[in-house]
């Protein structure tokens, strides 16, 4: 069973360390930094799921995951998404947008770990 994430996150330490741990854990990691193609990028590296970073440049991750979900086929992909902001309104407009899971950053370890788990077991389910 394919086990593929793409990591979409602008700040290198944050996309090293989600990488390492992932990939320590079996998961294939793609990262990429740019929030202006990134449908393009998802789109073409096929995931199992994505992380999302709310704050990328050239577009938020809160309009890429309302453009994602209007795609064929992708209504369904689970989308984490990462903020430094974890006011409530921003947890809204996540959920309103179609998110799967909202993580307000700093998170530890364990927290992405159980989320990519459970995302992903739940995606398999379906």
């Amino acid at each position: 069973m394919s086990r593929k994430v793409l990591l979409i996150e602008d700040e290198p330490n944050i996309a090293e360390a989600i990488r390492f741990l992932l990939t320590r854990e079996g998961w294939h990691v793609e990262t990429h930094a740019e929030g202006s193609d990134a449908i393009e990028v998802i789109q073409g590296a096929n995931p199992d799921l994505v992380i999302l970073d709310v704050m990328l440049p050239g577009k938020s991750g809160m309009e890429i995951l309302r453009n994602l979900r209007q795609l064929e086929g992708m209504q369904h992909l689970p989308v984490l998404m990462l903020t430094a902001r974890g006011q409530s309104r921003d947890r809204e407009m996540a959920e309103n947008a179609g998110v799967s899971r909202f993580m307000t950053k700093p998170f530890s370890n364990a927290e992405v770990l159980t989320a990519v788990r459970d995302l992903h077991a739940q995606a398999t389910r379906s």
